[in-house]
């Protein structure tokens, strides 16, 4: 493996660079991606964090569209696009702006492969940003991807690495049904070792970030660097802990993930969303049918509360599942 690092951001920029250099089919669509630019010889701003900055001039118009405040018209364009040979990738901008274009997701990505016999193909990636921290109040800091998990058709991926972000997204442009990518705005100037090469990972395959005996953590997104920093203060206490990050929600990769409980026989899952049917109580479930005698204490569930996302800036803090929060949890399931 190489050991130069890049950032979040920059593993994003070469995962996009590396598909549309290698098969023309694939197009970006969104809102700000070519960044306004008049023509393919400006330098683009490259949407709200510069995932695509540069591209309309090496790609072209043609295959960077610059769309209008219209979710709805460019993810259906999107959808189009996929059934009829294209491999679009379509941002986004917030998930919080899913209401806008669920129709298109719901009703149409979802179901066309399934509705026309596996005749059809929907082969689009949908980048979205997700997670509070930033201080961009209630509309635009929600992490939705329970809503998408509970819609069959839709493969979902939440990347906590760089390394993870490029081989992901290679997977899901390359993947000929419909992938939600969920990318951590908090986690975009994060850095982490990622090959020059181009490299996938198998959609549905979790990682252990982190090995360990004692007790089992299951982190999504940036909860997982949280439960890696909360496992190293554990250390302290006597306590290994195993950081285990499911990397694609849907499908989800459970053997993994009872492997570990069956292990450890104790596991607390954090899960930045809202508590109400969240990503993090259906593995809780999952543990609870499927390994059950395995278990040492009850599954703790640790998400963020059940309320809007606070836009000042101490209840924010507060609101969010931090190092802290998870390191006593995690000591709960031995002293309760």
């Amino acid at each position: 493996m190489a050991t130069r690092e890049i950032t979040y951001q920059q593993a994003v920029q070469e995962a996009l660079r590396s598909e549309m250099r290698a098969d023309p089919t694939v197009i970006l669509l969104g809102e700000d991606i070519a960044g306004g630019a008049t023509s393919v010889d400006e330098d683009a701003w490259g949407g709200p964090l510069g995932t695509t900055r540069g591209f309309i001039k090496e790609f072209g118009k043609e295959r960077v569209r610059d769309c209008p405040i219209s979710e709805a018209g460019f993810v259906g364009a999107a959808v189009g696009a996929a059934t009829t040979g294209l491999r679009p990738v379509v941002e986004l901008m917030y998930n919080d702006f899913l209401g806008t274009c669920l129709d298109q997701i719901l009703n149409q990505a979802a179901k066309l492969r399934y509705m026309f016999g596996g005749k059809a193909k929907v082969p689009m990636v949908l980048r979205t940003t997700i997670g509070a921290g930033l201080r961009k109040a209630s509309q635009h800091s929600q992490v939705l991807y329970s809503i998408f998990a509970h819609i069959p058709g839709l493969k979902l991926i939440a990347p906590s690495t760089p390394y993870d972000m490029k081989g992901l997204l290679i997977s899901a442009i390359r993947d000929d049904d419909p992938v939600v990518d969920f990318e951590h705005k908090l986690m975009y100037w994060d850095k982490g070792p990622v090959p020059e090469e181009s490299y996938t990972i198998p959609l549905g395959k979790a990682d252990i970030k982190r090995p360990g005996k004692d007790v089992t953590i299951v982190g999504i997104s940036r909860m997982v660097k949280f439960s890696l920093e909360a496992a190293e203060k554990l250390v302290s206490e006597g306590i290994e802990a195993e950081v285990v990050d499911p990397r694609t929600l849907w499908p989800l990769d459970e053997s993994t993930l009872l492997e570990s409980v069956k292990k450890t026989g104790k596991v607390v899952i954090v899960d930045e969303s809202t508590p109400n049917c969240s990503m993090g109580r259906n593995i809780a479930a999952i543990i609870a049918e499927k390994a059950f005698d395995y278990l040492d204490a009850p599954v703790k569930c640790l998400n963020a509360p059940p309320t809007p996302v606070p836009f000042s800036p101490s209840l924010e803090d507060f609101y969010l599942p931090n190092p802290d929060k998870i390191f006593k949890t995690v000591l709960s399931q031995f002293r309760d």
